[in-house]
């Protein structure tokens, strides 16, 4: 009975703790990112296992699938609000590179609903 206890009070601990993404990444500047394209490269071609990832990149792409089928769900407002930012961006800017992105988390038009309401808000 002990370790069944035990055990309980572990998961709802880890259960609690991941309801939200880090925030440790949360200052930085997204702004000079999408304004120098030799910046902002480097971070899709990490989520898109085309090249070498920061650990900045790493924590994207480590996410980047479960925000996308969960409207950023356990996203910090930090998080929403850059999210939305850059990938207005690459939208307009890197098409063929939103493209890709697309194709490798979604290619099957799965969660485009989902994902395209998110960034659609405001809030």
């Amino acid at each position: 009975m002990r370790k069944f206890v035990i055990c309980l009070v572990l998961t709802v601990v880890t259960l609690c703790t991941a309801e939200q993404y880090t925030d440790r990444y949360d200052n930085i500047n997204i702004d000079e990112i999408l304004e120098n394209r030799r910046l902002l490269t480097p971070y899709v071609k990490c989520i898109l296992d085309q090249g070498r990832c920061t650990p900045e990149g790493k924590e994207l792409k480590l996410h980047i699938m479960d925000a996308m089928q969960t409207a950023c769900k356990k996203c910090t407002e930090t998080q929403r609000k850059s999210a939305r930012k850059v990938v207005k961006h690459i939208r307009e800017n890197e098409v063929a590179y939103w493209e890709e992105i697309k194709q490798k988390y979604d290619p099957k038009d799965e969660y485009k609903e989902i994902y395209e309401g998110f960034l659609a808000a405001d809030d």
